[in-house]
């Protein structure tokens, strides 16, 4: 192919980037509203045009050929300039505009972003926000999501990962059932309470607890499992047992003294913990809409303002 070639593709090009992301004809062909076998089409000629396969196809899915994984990496930085250069405009003439779609886990946005997010998108009114809460794993390029926060302690290779704040498990109880029952001293002591778990995995009902070079794990059982960190709360402040649940959520309970934390001077060692990261595609073309909501949010949660109120 001519070194000057590229404009005769870039259709094309683009519509490969767009497969290659979304993983199939189909789901591109949505996004750029045109037909599957339209797109089919303009990859086939790409191809034909390189020289090179660029995907395997097999009735169950798409796979990036060597060829196909390089061209991708530079045609995914094309089609990003190719979106910065008509936002050159938009940056020079005023405040950023336009929708950036964000995923977060339920409680998390519920708790957390909520209230950030209402005070962007005052001081911000030409951006929009969508926000996706799910407690699945959202894949940003193949679902068109251009924010995804994940509490991870390993933030995935190619993102580029900025920190909110630190998120820890604590253990509850109410003052209620504490008073009908034997105190809880030490972590073994729990071992003789009915415990809230989550339920999600074996190991769940398993709770770890370290102190300096001490480490014990206890085997909890308890009447109620349920894998919502909301509904453990309120189970916990009905008196039905002690629970764990995210400092995040269990913040305002904690203030107004309808929950006590248990075992402060020991670090629960739970699942579900960790570092939550703000997570979007590394690229040298952030649009301007997502990155003054990224330096939004990594401003309000940052952990050094966040860690001190935990």
């Amino acid at each position: 192919m001519r070194t000057d070639g590229f404009l005769e593709v870039m259709h094309e090009l683009v519509a490969f980037v767009r497969v290659a992301e979304a993983g199939s004809f189909s789901a591109a062909a949505r996004q750029l509203g045109v037909t599957p076998s339209a797109i089919s089409r303009q990859v086939a000629r790409l191809e034909k045009t390189m020289g090179v396969a660029l995907l395997q196809r097999t009735t169950r899915q798409l796979r990036l050929t060597e060829a196909g994984l390089a061209v991708l990496e530079h045609g995914r930085d094309m089609v990003s300039a190719a979106r910065a250069t008509l936002q050159v405009a938009e940056g020079h003439v005023g405040a950023p505009k336009g929708l950036v779609r964000v995923s977060a886990p339920k409680a998390f946005s519920r708790h957390v972003l909520e209230s950030v997010l209402l005070d962007f998108l005052v001081k911000h009114p030409a951006v929009d926000v969508h926000l996706l809460a799910v407690d699945r794993m959202v894949d940003p390029l193949r679902e068109g999501v251009d924010l995804v926060v994940r509490l991870t302690d390993d933030p995935p290779q190619g993102m580029v990962a900025r920190a909110l704040m630190p998120v820890k498990q604590l253990v509850l109880a109410s003052p209620n059932y504490l008073a009908g029952h034997s105190p809880v001293r030490m972590p073994a002591d729990l071992m003789g309470h009915s415990c809230l778990a989550i339920g999600e995995q074996e190991r769940d009902s398993r709770w770890r607890f370290m102190r300096g070079a001490d480490r014990v794990e206890v085997a909890v059982a308890g009447r109620y499992t349920v894998n919502h960190s909301e509904m453990r709360l309120a189970a916990v402040e009905a008196g039905l047992g002690i629970g764990c649940v995210p400092d995040f959520v269990a913040h305002e309970s904690l203030t107004t003294g309808r929950v006590i934390r248990l075992l402060p001077d020991w670090l629960f060692d739970a699942n579900y913990q960790g570092m939550a990261y703000l997570l979007f595609a590394a690229s040298r073309y952030t649009a301007p809409k997502v990155r003054i909501l990224v330096d939004h949010l990594v401003a309000a949660l940052r952990p050094e303002t966040t860690a001190a109120t935990a």
